[in-house]
Formats: structure tokens, sequence, C-alpha cells
């Protein structure tokens, strides 16, 4: 099936898009994979050593998708979960035989706009203390914040992601917090003693 030229991809929602590239429409899954190529790279590049190995997988991932997306079907769970779960297997796959680690290089390197130089470098300070706190998490505790505050995700979609329920992401959250807490008391000693 030919797209329709006179039909904006852009303005076609997700499920239109999804059900478009099912039938093979390539421009419709070159829009599924703008759409989600930002929050994929992201979720893999925190989970993985270097940015190559973050294009690799992600390359693999949509590769794997495109292949596979005549035998996508809906039935309640979102394209993007299925993309994350096919990343998340990736990353799996990606560690296989090795001991898994997964440092947080860059992960809040956000634009601040401050013009002080010295507050620039105390920002570099605070968030490389914060990498290294992710960093002390456990794998499941990582996902979590990443896809919660990092990609703003829903506590139901990360669930579906992680083929968890939602009370379970909460809790593990919940615990991701306090244990970030934790560590960066430890690498802040005196601060927020009050």
């Amino acid at each position: 099936m030919e797209s329709d030229p006179r039909v904006s991809v852009r303005d076609t929602g997700e499920d239109t898009l999804v059900e478009r590239a099912r039938r093979g429409d390539a421009a419709a899954f070159g829009s599924l994979y703008e759409r989600h190529l930002d929050r994929i790279y992201r979720y893999i590049y925190y989970r993985v050593r270097t940015e190559s190995e973050a294009e690799d997988l992600t390359e693999h991932v949509f590769l794997r998708a495109y292949e596979a997306i005549g035998r996508y079907e809906q039935r309640g769970l979102p394209f993007a979960a299925w993309l994350y779960r096919m990343a998340h297997n990736a990353i799996i796959d990606h560690y296989r035989g090795s001991r898994p680690t997964t440092p947080i290089e860059d992960a809040f390197d956000l634009e601040d706009g401050r013009q002080n130089p010295l507050d620039a470098v105390q920002a570099s300070f605070d968030r490389e203390e914060l990498r290294v706190a992710i960093a002390r998490l456990t794998s499941d505790q990582q996902q979590v914040i990443v896809m919660r505050f990092v990609d703003g995700l829903s506590h139901a979609e990360v669930a579906e992601i992680l083929g968890k329920n939602e009370g379970a992401v909460r809790v593990i959250q919940h615990r991701a917090l306090h244990a970030l807490a934790r560590v960066m008391r430890t690498l802040n000693p005196g601060v927020d003693d009050a």
C-alpha cells in the first residue's frame, strides 16, 4: 500500500501511523522513528558504556522494529512500550556473558543558562555526583529513574515497558530515591544536616 501524498504523516495519530507502517508504508515508519528515536537512544545510552555502543544498539532496535512491524499487534500495548521492550532486550543481549554495568554519563547535561562560570562549574560537579549516585543503584532502579525523571514517562508506561505492575514501579522509584539521597549524603558529608 502506498501512502497518500495528501495526508501529512505528522498530522496522523500514532495508531494510524503504526497501522500504515504494518502495511509497508516506509514514510509512516519513518515518522514513528522520528517520534521515538531520542527517547530510545537516551534509554540505551544511560545503560551502556559509550555513545557509539548506544548508537549501534539504537540502530539495531529500530532495524528489528522495522523488520517486525508487520507482526506487531497493539492489544493495549503502546508502540513506545514495544520499542522500549526491544531496547531492554537489546541491552540484555549486549551485556550477556559479562558483568552488567551501567555508567550514567551526561545524564543530566542540560543547558542551565547561567552566565557565571563558577556557577557552571558547580553545576557540573553536582551533575557528576548525581551520575555517580545513579550508577550505584540497581539496574531496575536506574531504569525507573531514567524513564520517570529523564524521559518523563508515567508509572503506567514504565510498568508496561518493564513488565511490572504500577505498584512495583512505585516501590522501586521510592527505594531508588531514598538510595540516591543516602549516596548523595555520603558524597557530600555535612550538607543538609539540619
